[in-house]
């Protein structure tokens, strides 16, 4: 009737995200395109995995070859070339060798990173054109606080001339 302490609908679990599955004593060679359902390796795989979401590699999987995923999770091990959008957890059974570039990064104790580990290259940011320009590049004031109007010719009020007398002769 009542069900305290349980959130109302369904409710989905780590597994229910999984809907590839390579079970252990499978060996796969050669492309796997996942698209952006998750992939759970539990045997071997030797070639290249292209996942736009979650690889989760178990304790009982082997991946020798190219990762590239929004997330990966190591229980196993993969040697190769990694590239991950997200983030790469390494679980204490967890073994990754090789080149790695990852969002960010996860290591459990046990667990093992071994080869060059980068971030992927960010997107050079253009610094704005300030439309006042820095104080140091302004011209300096002319009515400083020192300064009163109308004390020297430049910044003073405007003179009246007298018509030069060639003009007078239209008068």
């Amino acid at each position: 009737m009542f069900q305290f302490g349980k959130k109302a609908g369904p409710t989905r679990s780590a597994a229910d995200l999984i809907f590839t599955l390579l079970g252990e004593g499978t060996r796969w060679q050669g492309d796997i395109h996942a698209g952006p359902n998750g992939l759970r390796v539990e045997g071997e795989v030797e070639g290249s995995i292209l996942s736009e979401g979650q690889v989760v590699v178990a304790p009982t999987g082997l991946v020798k070859g190219t990762i590239q995923a929004k997330h990966l999770t190591v229980n196993g091990r993969v040697e190769g070339i990694i590239k991950v959008a997200g983030c790469l957890e390494i679980l204490k059974t967890g073994w990754v060798e090789g080149e790695v570039e990852m969002g960010s990064l996860v290591v459990d104790e046990g667990g093992v990173i071994q080869g060059t580990c980068q971030l992927p290259p960010r997107p050079k940011v253009v610094e704005p054109v300030p439309l006042v320009p820095r104080r140091d590049e302004r011209v300096p004031d002319r009515f400083g606080p020192g300064a009163a109007v109308g004390s020297g010719t430049h910044g003073s009020a405007p003179e009246i001339l007298p018509a030069p007398r060639s003009l007078d002769r239209f008068r």
